[in-house]
């Protein structure tokens, strides 16, 4: 149920980045934008996997009191009583008033794109109405995990759709113009956000502390994620924008697509925090600690104690093969080598970084 839950969840973003992007996309003149065919049963099936996806989570907890209540019983409890339930509950109401407009839609109205944006928000409000942070204090909780999702939604969406539905390389620089200033926006956003959510769960003077619990352990890998984020986010928003200039037949969609895949590894990251408790909530005991940190310190673990860091020659030498794969990265754009053979050494650094860590605690 754990690798479900984060799958679904993983893929629950993407529909809400979908949904987003295309209605943003549609109020951005022609001229801006590369050519765009999104048929209009990828906004209604992106609706339907809201719908679907947001639900199972609420799934194990039916299940749980179906034992106790009975079905019916353990459906209306959940559903009217538990937070999460009520939360599903309003987004089904919503998407289903959501159906009709998204069926007699028209793309071109102004007015029409501007509903459609303010039905998302809505929709991701019932997300920020759930979230762990909303429960500890509803109206900080609710404002930052809202404001962090509708920025990544922004952020992803357009990326998302221009990257993977665009069907020519026309009007790409004056995409990019207007682009590269929103995305670095919607970053700074959702990393604000961010830190205003891990205030919630994490107390930073016991940081690495965290890393020996599986909550600590996605926040870990979340967190390294962003660094070969942030590499192919320069390349496609400067670095491609020069290409252009001089290459006019250059097709930029497979390092977008790069990057969109990254972001799709985050949200997965993301999706199995969600799913486990976090350290302000968790004791370090024998069995909280994660598998993963016992493999790396056999035998070192002791109960109570913190973690220290520390610099040590294995760590240093996996810091550095990192710094070798995001050079040859980068590197591999410059010599027109294939992008998806990056992606392989963006996994790479990945990697190595996250053993460098492992390495610099004991």
């Amino acid at each position: 149920m754990f690798i479900i839950i984060t799958v679904t969840q993983a893929l629950l973003y993407i529909c809400y980045s979908i949904i987003m992007g295309s209605f943003l996309l549609n109020l951005v003149p022609n001229n801006y934008k590369p050519l765009i065919y999104l048929p209009r049963k990828i906004l209604l099936i992106s609706l339907g996997g809201i719908v679907i996806f947001s639900f199972i989570p609420v799934l194990p907890l039916i299940l749980h009191l179906n034992s106790l209540l009975g079905f019916t019983d353990a459906v209306n409890s959940v559903l009217l009583t538990f937070q999460i339930g009520k939360s599903w509950l309003f987004t089904f109401v919503v998407s289903l008033t959501f159906v009709p407009f998204l069926v007699f839609f028209n793309n071109r109205k102004t007015i029409q794109n501007i509903v459609g944006i303010l039905f998302t928000l809505i929709l991701i409000s019932a997300v920020g109405w759930s979230s762990h942070a909303s429960s500890l204090n509803p109206v900080k909780g609710f404002l930052s995990d809202s404001t962090h999702l509708t920025a990544v939604s922004v952020w992803v969406g357009i990326l998302f759709i221009i990257s993977w539905f665009s069907k020519d390389e026309s009007n790409w620089l004056p995409f990019l113009k207007w682009f590269t200033p929103v995305a670095i926006s919607c970053l700074v956003i959702t990393a604000i956000s961010g830190i205003v959510l891990m205030t919630f769960d994490i107390d930073f003077n016991n940081y690495y502390n965290s890393w020996m619990i599986p909550y600590g352990q996605s926040l870990l890998i979340k967190h390294i994620l962003i660094i070969p984020l942030l590499v192919y986010a320069f390349i496609n928003g400067f670095f491609i924008k020069r290409r252009l200039n001089k290459e006019e037949n250059f097709n930029p969609k497979p390092w977008a697509r790069i990057e969109s895949i990254i972001i799709l590894f985050v949200f997965t990251a993301t999706s199995a925090l969600s799913q486990q408790s976090p350290p302000k909530e968790t004791a370090i005991t024998e069995e909280s600690v994660s598998p993963i940190f016992k493999v790396f310190h056999q035998g070192e673990v002791e109960l109570g104690v913190n973690l220290q860091v520390g610099i040590s020659l294995i760590s240093i030498l996996f810091l550095l093969l990192t710094l070798v794969f995001l050079i040859l990265t980068v590197v591999f754009y410059f010599k027109k080598k294939s992008s998806y053979l990056s992606l392989v050494l963006g996994i790479l650094s990945l990697v190595s970084i996250y053993l460098s860590l492992m390495y610099i605690v004991s």
